[in-house]
C-alpha cells in the first residue's frame, strides 16, 4: 500500500501534535476511512491577464475527474510598485475564476453546456461568441464597479447557496445549525475570520446589485444555476500576485467545515504580499486539510537559496489559522504542521547550481537525475535546512523556467533574450507532508501563456469518516459539553 499504516507508532512529538487524526485515533473503532482524489496545480503566470480564448487543459486536465482542486497562481497582476503598494486590481482575479469554473463545469449530464440556455452568457471554449462576451463584461475598465468590490462578491456566485457554513464548525451535532455561534455552542472562542463575516456578506449583497456589470454578467451564469454545478467554490483569496483557489464536488461541500485563510507576507521590507503565500485550512469529515500557495524569495545568485529557506521557515511559524471553536477531545489546527494532511505548491524559486552552458547541456541529453542533483531544493532538503520530512515525487520533466513569452525556448537561446538570460530550473514545485496521501502523477503543461509552465500533481488521500453510531456518541457529547461550556466560570464571565 502507499500509505504509511494508521497504526504505525509515531513519535512523540507527532502525538503531542494537535493533529485531529491523534484525537480520534484513540477511539479507533468508531472510525473508518475512505480515499478521494486531490488534484493540485501551480502556476506563474507573469503578470498575464488572460482572454476567453485561453484554454486551461495544460492546467485542469479535461480526462481529470478529482474530487477536490486546488488551483494557485502566482503573479496574476504584474510586481510594480502601483500593485504591490496602492492598487487592488480584482480584473485577473475575476478572469481566472470564470475560466475555471467554465473548466470544471463545461458539462452536466453528458456533453450539455450548462450555459446553453444562455446563450449570450455561454463560456464555451469552442464558442467564439462567448469569447467575445467574456472579454466584453471586462472590457470597460473605467468606471467599473468590479475594480472597487471586494474579491468576495466575485467569488459568490460560484460557492454553494449555504457558503456560510463552510466557515463554521461542523463537527457531528444532531441540532439544526443556524449560525457559527449555533454551531459552536455559544463558545465565546468561537469566531470566523475576518474576511468572512457574515456582516460583509451583506454588504456584498448590496453592493451586488449595484456592481451588476460583473454579477448580472458571465460570472452570473454561474450563479443562475449553482446547484447544478458539479464543482462548487470552496475557497479564494488573493494577497498581490498570489492568489489561491479550492474547489469540490457538489455532493462533497456539506462535508466540508472549518474553512479559514492565512496570509503572510515576504516581500519588500520583510513583510508586503509581492511574496509570501496564502494558506487555505479545512476539514473533510474527520480530517484536516492545509494547502499552501507561495511565491518564494528570487535571485540565482549564490546564497539566494538561504533566503528562501528563511521564507519557508517564516511561513511554518507566522501562519496561524484563527479558532473556530474549542470541544473537549477534538482541536482544530491553528498550524500548518498540524494539520492531518499537508499539500505546499507555487513558485519557490529555487535553482539549479550549475552554469547556463552545463543545465543547457544536460538539457538536451534529458539527464533529469544528474540536473536534480544539483538542483537547490533538492540539495537543501538533504541537509535538513529546509522541507524537512516532506516529501516530493521524483521529477521527470523539463525545468518550467524560465521561457521567452509564447515560445518553447528557454529565454536567452536566442539573440534578442540573450540580455534576459535566466540557467533554466524548476522553480515551479509541489510538496506534501502527512500520512495517508500518496501522489500518483506529477507533471507540467505546455501551455505557453507565461515564462513559466504550469505544474501539476495528483493525489489519493485517505480521508477518516465517523460511522452512524459514532456520530449519534459524538452528538450528545457535544451537546453536554456544549451546555457546561456556557456556564460561567471564573475564567468565562458573562457580561
Amino acid at each position: 500500500s502507499p500509505f504509511r499504516p494508521l497504526s504505525e507508532v509515531r513519535s512523540m512529538r507527532e502525538v503531542r501534535s494537535m493533529r485531529l487524526s491523534h484525537f480520534l485515533a484513540r477511539s479507533p473503532s468508531v472510525i473508518k476511512t475512505e480515499s478521494f482524489r486531490v488534484f493540485i496545480s501551480t502556476w506563474n503566470v507573469g503578470g498575464n491577464t488572460p482572454t476567453a480564448e485561453l484554454n486551461l487543459d495544460d492546467f485542469i486536465p479535461a480526462d481529470d475527474h478529482s474530487d477536490i482542486y486546488v488551483l494557485g497562481f502566482q503573479e496574476i497582476v504584474p510586481l510594480n510598485a502601483g500593485n504591490v503598494l496602492v492598487i487592488e486590481d480584482n480584473e485577473p482575479a475575476a478572469r481566472w475564476l470564470a475560466l475555471i469554473n467554465r473548466t470544471l463545469n463545461r458539462t452536466v449530464d453528458g456533453d450539455a453546456d450548462i450555459f446553453c440556455h444562455k446563450p449570450s452568457l455561454s463560456l464555451d471554449s469552442t464558442s467564439s461568441r462567448s469569447s467575445s462576451n467574456l472579454d466584453a463584461s471586462f472590457s470597460n475598465r473605467s468606471g467599473s464597479a468590479i475594480f472597487q468590490s471586494s474579491l468576495k462578491s466575485i467569488r459568490k456566485p460560484y460557492m454553494p447557496t449555504q457558503r456560510k457554513l463552510l466557515k463554521i464548525c461542523n463537527c457531528s451535532v444532531e441540532m439544526p445549525r443556524k449560525s457559527y455561534k449555533d454551531a459552536c455552542f455559544g463558545c465565546p472562542q468561537a469566531h470566523i475570520n475576518e474576511t468572512d463575516s457574515s456582516e460583509e456578506d451583506e454588504v456584498d449583497d448590496r453592493s451586488n446589485n449595484a456592481s451588476g456589470y460583473v454579477v448580472d454578467g458571465v460570472i452570473s451564469s454561474a450563479s443562475a444555476s449553482s446547484d447544478q454545478l458539479k464543482y462548487n467554490l470552496v475557497s479564494c483569496k488573493r494577497m498581490v500576485g498570489i492568489f489561491v483557489t479550492v474547489w469540490a464536488k457538489k455532493e462533497l461541500v456539506p462535508h466540508i467545515g472549518h474553512v479559514r485563510t492565512s496570509c503572510v507576507g515576504r516581500g519588500v521590507m520583510g513583510y508586503l504580499g509581492n511574496k509570501g503565500c496564502i494558506s487555505v485550512s479545512m476539514t473533510l469529515h474527520q480530517t484536516s486539510f492545509c494547502f499552501i500557495c507561495s511565491h518564494l524569495a528570487s535571485g540565482e545568485k549564490e546564497g539566494d537559496e538561504l533566503r528562501r529557506n528563511s521564507d519557508v521557515l517564516e511561513i511554518l511559524r507566522a501562519t496561524q489559522f484563527p479558532r473556530i471553536c474549542r470541544r473537549a477531545g477534538q482541536r482544530i489546527p491553528e498550524k500548518i504542521i498540524d494539520h492531518d494532511r499537508v499539500i505546499w505548491l507555487g513558485d519557490l524559486n529555487y535553482r539549479i547550481s550549475l552554469s547556463y552552458e552545463d543545465t543547457k547541456k544536460l538539457l538536451t541529453e534529458n539527464n533529469w537525475d544528474a540536473l536534480f542533483q544539483k538542483d537547490q531544493l533538492n540539495t537543501e532538503r538533504d541537509s535538513g535546512r529546509v522541507f524537512r520530512d516532506w516529501s516530493e515525487e521524483k521529477i521527470y520533466f523539463a525545468p518550467t523556467y524560465k521561457y521567452t513569452f509564447n515560445s518553447d525556448s528557454y529565454s536567452g537561446e536566442t539573440a534578442t533574450s540573450k540580455k534576459k538570460r535566466r540557467t533554466p530550473a524548476w522553480c515551479d514545485r509541489i510538496l506534501w507532508h502527512g500520512d495517508g496521501i500518496a501522489q500518483s502523477s506529477y507533471f507540467r503543461g505546455e501551455s505557453k501563456f507565461s515564462d513559466h509552465r504550469p505544474v501539476c500533481g495528483s493525489f489519493t488521500v485517505e480521508v477518516y469518516l465517523l460511522d452512524g453510531k459514532s456520530k449519534r456518541r459524538t452528538s450528545n457529547t457535544n451537546i453536554r459539553i456544549g451546555a457546561e461550556e456556557l456556564l460561567p466560570t471564573s475564567k468565562n464571565k458573562f457580561t
